[in-house]
């Protein structure tokens, strides 16, 4: 099954302690679930220059492959849902990105993972995620605001932000961080 979308976020960095009074302000401390992120690019990370961004996600007993492209104000996602063998031989062997997305022609190897503890909850106009990202022994927090309209969604992210005292720190995407 394949499906489209464009993902439009607002995130930043935060640290331990704002992460957890956050999860105990809106009460989500019991609703943490782990999606897996395995990210591919080519051998020179052709890809990744180029701000394209594919992974497959494994959330529970479920795994997609997604292509994401990175536009303006938001991203633009194309997903295609997977088997569990068909999502572990491609991480085993690679695969070439025409087999699922037609407009791309790479040959890509499997390059990195990230486990994102992950938390959601609607906030306003959007959906409030609350993550702490496991990658090369390293954990960090962050928080984002996904959202239909650009312009209102960066108004209520950074109100929140004011909100909750927290400073904005400019916050690479998980596959660059995973990819270093």
């Amino acid at each position: 099954m394949f499906k489209s979308n464009i993902e439009i976020e607002f995130k930043t960095a935060v640290d331990k302690e704002k992460y957890l009074e956050m999860l105990h302000h809106f009460n989500l401390q019991d609703n943490i679930f782990l999606q897996t992120n395995y990210y591919f690019d080519t051998k020179d990370l052709e890809l990744n220059k180029n701000d394209i961004v594919l992974r497959i996600r494994k959330k529970g007993d479920r795994f997609k492959v997604t292509l994401k492209k990175q536009g303006e104000k938001g991203a633009f996602e194309n997903h295609v849902f997977l088997t569990k063998e068909q999502a572990e031989e491609m991480i085993e062997n690679g695969f070439n990105t025409k087999d699922y997305f037609k407009d791309l022609d790479y040959d890509v190897t499997f390059k990195a993972s990230l486990d994102n503890y992950r938390v959601s909850t609607p906030y306003l106009n959007g959906k409030l995620f609350l993550d702490r990202c496991d990658y090369h022994e390293k954990t960090e927090y962050e928080i984002e605001f996904e959202v239909d309209n650009y312009e209102e969604g960066e108004i209520e992210f950074f109100e929140l932000l004011k909100q909750f005292d927290v400073t904005f720190v400019k916050t690479k995407r998980k596959s660059e961080r995973a990819l270093k």
